[in-house]
């Protein structure tokens, strides 16, 4: 079983780039984020600990009081310290889960293609676990023509969120291979199926694209 990594800003469409690898692939998907909401549940042991170090104003009103989302973020993107406690708090949890997944699904077998998309894939070490990395750039102007088109971002909003992030730079270097997300789907497409093509070599992959490989 293959392992690779998938990171980009916010707004570069890495959404995109996973639901090819998953529906045309048939790769097993796991979104840090998402994950990392998932243990923020209440009851969980992230939902506690972000409680004890935010305070109880970042709950929703309604029972069973989970945290509210827009009000945590509003806190963490403006604030780089608050950014770093939350990372310090969720990060090593969700991927203890993630390594865990890992082993599970190496154990049943059947998995050829296990995909980890995470914005601080490199940042929080999981080169060491993953057998390759991409890295999913679009332009910094068309990355803010998303996010106000598709989220009702401001301008403002943004640039705040790229600012918390490390630079293109920083995730081309450390990255394997950069696929190009900003031109037409067509175009990611044939950049995804080359690289994948080369990085699983004489691995099977079962989807739908497995005869043209």
């Amino acid at each position: 079983m293959k392992i690779l990594g998938i990171t980009g800003g916010v707004g570069s469409g890495k959404s995109r780039i996973l639901y090819e690898l998953k529906n045309e692939y048939n790769a097993y998907v796991i979104e840090a984020d998402t994950l990392a909401h998932e243990l923020m549940q209440p009851g969980k042991t992230i939902y506690n600990k972000i409680i004890e170090e935010f305070g109880r104003d970042i709950l929703s009103d309604e029972e069973p009081y989970p945290i509210d989302r827009t009000k945590l973020g509003e806190i963490v993107f403006n604030d780089s310290e608050s950014l770093k406690r939350l990372n310090q708090i969720s990060h090593p949890l969700v991927k203890e889960e993630i390594l865990r997944q890992i082993s599970e699904k190496k154990a049943e077998g059947g998995t050829s293609l296990f995909v980890i998309e995470a914005a601080l894939l490199i940042e929080d070490g999981y080169k060491e676990i993953c057998d390759e990395i991409w890295y999913i750039w679009v332009s910094r102007e068309e990355r803010v023509r998303r996010l106000i088109k598709q989220r009702g971002y401001t301008r403002e909003k943004c640039i705040s969120i790229f600012e918390s992030q490390k630079p293109d730079e920083y995730y081309k270097k450390y990255a394997n291979f950069t696929i190009n997300n900003e031109k037409s789907y067509e175009n990611s497409s044939k950049q995804l199926k080359a690289r994948l093509n080369k990085f699983m070599e004489n691995d099977i992959i079962i989807g739908r694209h497995t005869s043209e490989s």
